[in-house]
């Protein structure tokens, strides 16, 4: 069958159940957009305000879904307003598929208008990407670009098409996606012998849970294992939602921000699992002293990660649900019961809890309240700073994939766009999106999308009028020296909200801010709620770049 080359990117797509696109058009994509015109009743097309927010919505699909979020764009400046969405996407492992149109083949390297190697711009944050400047590179190319996205450790693909190729005829013959590639995991029955050997002989063990569980969708067998063996569970930022958070055994968050119990059973355990975490500088913050009395096991499926941050006594390089599956029944059932009321004792000991409001609304009691008024299928999103960790913190979330925030690389900006990527993915699911005036300003151009597609995401600002995080730090650790982190911004965001056509409400108390998510929850598009906050707000535990529990701050 003869068809366009911009037909046949259609055509992959509906191949790999691709239903929903976000993007922007331009010149050298307007054949990929007069077929996604012909097929629009079969592929969904959302059209962003920026490129970058298209990235970021393909990434929060494909975080919230398990599918493989994909986006549009043109060449040029088009292209390159993607790198900060695929690079968070490259960071936290998410499956995605980047498509971009460049300039015809006979421009190529002579700085035609809106000319840029795109691949060689994204070569470092891509899994793997392409330049298809020949027709019969195409089908393959994109073919593989799911599989690649999809296997081993995920993440994104990047196919950078020239003009002259969505044009011209190519063949095309029919395909069921590309089989992913699986690597047998090297003496699996040994290894795992050896594990459940370790685990049984001991009397402090401890679960860490990362992305890498939510990746493998193994979260059932973490809680088997944890349940089985009576081993308490605390995750990293990227392994939120992997363990209920009414979970007994179950102690939260651990690293810089996290909970003094979860870094506290850490360091005092004499066996750590670690499941599909790399040991971030978040979390090993002195990676020479992190878990130094216990024995480390670590289970990943990227080989790369086994040794580089944190040196551990064994382990296994594969899929962490398959690995699971095969250690589980030769651990030894038992119970820890002395070890978890230790670790309670801990939580009682230093609770999880905003200190101070200064006066002002407190980010513990609207956190409280959006989770009390929500059901559990509720999926939040957050963008990057306070309010973040508060939401780390305090959010009770109960299922995988329902928590979404920028871990590896920290992208402001980050949550309306994934959060409108996880609206389209979830139509019959409440998305929260939580966000701090800092990050918000950076994409709530975003508004409009929302708005456009009558998407009912609730915003709720953290508004302290500094740029929190930093000034956290610079109060902490600068001298109370305040460079350019008290912006003086005026922005009435109950005005611009209403501006872009959505609802807006503005909150001083809790009085006011559950009266606003009440009529926010009865809302069809998207509302956003401002909550003055106050700037003397910290996040608290804390421990310092480089130090360990034994440093950690409280006030």
């Amino acid at each position: 069958m003869k068809i366009t080359g911009a037909e046949l990117v259609m055509k992959i797509l509906l191949e790999h159940d691709v239903d929903t696109v976000f993007g922007y058009p331009g010149g050298t994509a307007l054949f990929l957009y007069d077929e996604l015109y012909k097929y629009s009743d079969k592929i969904k097309h959302v059209l962003v305000a920026h490129e970058q927010g298209g990235a970021h919505a393909a990434d929060g699909y494909a975080r919230s879904t398990g599918k493989t979020g994909v986006a549009f764009s043109t060449s040029g400046p088009g292209a390159t307003n993607l790198v900060t969405g695929i690079a968070t996407a490259y960071m936290d492992s998410i499956p995605t598929v980047f498509i971009t149109a460049n300039v015809g083949k006979h421009l190529i390297g002579r700085d035609a208008f809106q000319e840029i190697c795109i691949t060689g711009v994204t070569f470092p944050i891509t899994k793997h990407n392409y330049f298809i400047n020949d027709k019969d590179d195409l089908a393959d190319a994109l073919r593989n670009a799911f599989r690649i996205a999809n296997e081993g450790r995920k993440g994104p693909v990047l196919v950078d098409i020239t003009k002259d190729v969505t044009e011209a005829l190519v063949d095309y013959e029919p395909a069921a996606p590309l089989p992913l590639r699986h690597e047998e995991i090297k003496e699996l029955d040994t290894r795992t012998e050896k594990f459940a050997r370790h685990i049984n002989a001991s009397r402090r063990p401890v679960i860490i849970t990362g992305g890498g569980v939510i990746a493998s969708e193994s979260h059932n067998e973490v809680m088997e294992l944890a349940d089985k063996a009576g081993i308490p569970v605390v995750t990293t930022l990227m392994g939120m939602g992997a363990v209920s958070s009414d979970e007994k055994k179950y102690f939260g968050m651990l690293g810089m921000h996290g909970s003094y119990a979860a870094n506290k059973c850490v360091s005092e355990a004499d066996l750590i699992l670690a499941l599909g975490t790399r040991f971030s500088d978040r979390v090993a913050l002195k990676p020479d002293q992190f878990g130094k009395k216990a024995r480390i096991l670590q289970i990943d499926v990227d080989k790369s990660e086994v040794n580089k941050n944190v040196n551990v006594s064994d382990y296994i390089v594969g899929d962490c649900k398959e690995a699971l599956r095969e250690l589980i029944p030769k651990v030894e059932k038992a119970d820890h019961d002395e070890w978890i009321a230790e670790i309670t004792g801990w939580n009682k000991e230093h609770p999880m809890k905003v200190r101070d409001a200064h006066g002002k609304m407190n980010p513990e009691e609207i956190i409280e309240h959006i989770c009390s008024h929500t059901d559990k299928e509720t999926i939040y999103v957050t963008d990057v700073g306070q309010h973040q960790m508060w939401a780390a913190q305090y959010v009770r979330q109960t299922k995988p994939r329902n928590f979404i925030s920028s871990g590896g690389l920290g992208t402001m900006g980050f949550g309306y766009g994934a959060a409108i990527g996880a609206q389209m993915g979830n139509p019959d699911k409440r998305v929260i999106h939580m966000t701090g005036d800092g990050s918000f300003h950076m994409n709530l151009n975003e508004a409009c999308t929302a708005v456009s597609n009558n998407l009912p995401v609730i915003t709720v600002i953290f508004n302290n009028r500094v740029l929190g995080m930093v000034y956290q730090w610079q109060t902490a650790f600068y001298e109370k020296r305040y460079s350019n982190t008290t912006p003086e911004r005026k922005t009435d965001f109950v005005k611009l909200i209403e501006a872009f056509g959505g609802h807006g409400f503005r909150a001083e108390n809790m009085e006011e801010f559950a009266d606003a998510f009440d009529k926010a929850l009865k809302q069809n598009g998207p509302v956003w709620i401002e909550c003055n906050i106050a700037y003397e707000d910290k996040v608290l535990p804390m421990i310092p770049n480089g130090k360990t529990i034994d440093d950690m701050l409280f006030e």
